[in-house]
């Protein structure tokens, strides 16, 4: 079943910005001293004024060069630090959800001025303003929906690159009903969500279809907000929501009674067992501009970013305590122990490469085939995917 979206619309997530360039080294000016001997007229004859004063000249003109030679190597850009990338600032925008959780300790470091590389962060809760950006040129780099990243590679007449993916499946069924175990379970019943015509609307269609069913066989109830959904499902002990990460945690939390009764990643790759040709379930993916990544400077550190990028992804992996405590420093959660409990399910990954071509072009085909103004109306070519 084919369903029209708004191409500014996107998954809503809760979700990510700072320093200027280096600046030049203080130039040191060395200024000659001339100490001349002290002698009486009867002991000084003409030669010995004459060698005196042409020695001095020869003294003078020396370190006179030298502090020239000292100011100009100052003042040229080092070719190591052109080449690194440190020393060009990039402004990255994420959204309020997973995909800046997995910038936390990168975000946090530069803060600290411990960063590699420079950087300004900007964190939105909605993906629109973070196209409306990248098409103005006021972000370098954007972690957007995946789907969003094809509409903007149209948008901007290939304008942009994406160079990984960030954030894999974060889509959960959740209920107090022990009794739903499969998509088919779900038929008959009232499923709450968000977002009609967007990401999440599409993976439910393509699962419903994929296991024989279609909207008709239940009933679907739309909101806003996921925090209209947890609001549904802490008043109706019956509910069934369909929420992403770290809103499902965040329900839980509300209800105790509720539990993620169906991982739609696992649907989904149960659906795609057989075949490659539906990818896996992505959610959010980095692009960059691509006039970047065309010059070998700003190319360093787009490059930078991107191992930083990985590190601190990691991180919220490998110290899940941490990496809350980060999380709610930047309100992404308000709490840090919800945050903890949160962390785990959200997915957070740096996939480069053929890995990244093969996932997120399975995925954009499942959604072209459901719409094809869901992903801008065509596929991206394979110039879309960044390869270093």
């Amino acid at each position: 079943m084919r369903k029209s979206l708004s191409v500014f619309m996107a998954a809503a997530m809760t979700a990510a910005l700072l320093a200027g360039c280096s600046g030049n080294s203080d130039t040191t000016q060395t200024t000659a001293a001339t100490t001349a001997a002290e002698t009486t007229a009867a002991e000084t004859t003409a030669a010995e004024t004459t060698a005196a004063e042409t020695t001095a000249a020869e003294t003078t003109a020396a370190e006179t060069t030298a502090a020239e030679t000292t100011t100009a190597a100052a003042e040229t850009p080092s070719d190591d630090a052109a080449a690194s990338g440190t020393d060009v600032t990039l402004r990255i925008g994420s959204l309020k959800g997973p995909t800046s959780m997995g910038l936390v300790s990168l975000m946090d470091k530069e803060e600290k001025g411990e960063a590699a590389g420079s950087y300004e962060f900007t964190m939105v809760t909605d993906a629109s303003e973070l196209v409306a950006k990248m098409v103005a040129g006021d972000l370098d780099i954007a972690l957007v929906p995946a789907n969003m990243a094809s509409i903007l590679y149209q948008k901007t007449n290939q304008g942009v690159n994406v160079l990984n993916i960030n954030t894999l499946g974060v889509l959960y069924i959740v209920a107090a009903d022990d009794s739903i175990t499969s998509i088919s379970d779900l038929a008959g019943k009232t499923v709450y969500m968000t977002g009609k015509g967007t990401t999440p609307d599409y993976v439910f269609q393509y699962l419903l279809s994929a296991n024989g069913m279609s909207a008709d066989d239940l009933t679907i109830e739309y909101k806003s907000e996921p925090t209209e959904v947890a609001a549904v499902l802490k008043e109706q002990a019956d509910a069934i929501g369909l929420l992403p990460q770290p809103f499902v945690t965040v329900a839980m939390a509300q209800n105790e009674s509720l539990k993620i009764v169906l991982d739609l990643t696992a649907e989904w790759d149960k659906t795609n067992a057989e075949s490659a040709d539906g990818g896996s379930l992505v959610t959010g993916v980095t692009v960059a501009r691509s006039e970047l990544l065309a010059d070998e400077t700003t190319a360093a550190a787009v490059k930078l970013f991107m191992d930083e990028h990985a590190q601190s992804a990691a991180f919220t992996g490998e110290d899940v305590a941490a990496a809350a405590e980060l999380v709610a420093k930047y309100e992404i959660i308000e709490k840090a122990p919800v945050a903890q409990k949160a962390l785990p399910y959200c997915s957070i990954v740096c996939i480069e490469g053929d890995e990244l071509k093969e996932m997120l072009s399975g995925y954009l085909n499942v959604l072209y085939n459901q719409d094809p103004t869901s992903v801008g109306g065509q596929l991206p070519d394979d110039a879309f995917y960044y390869k270093r």
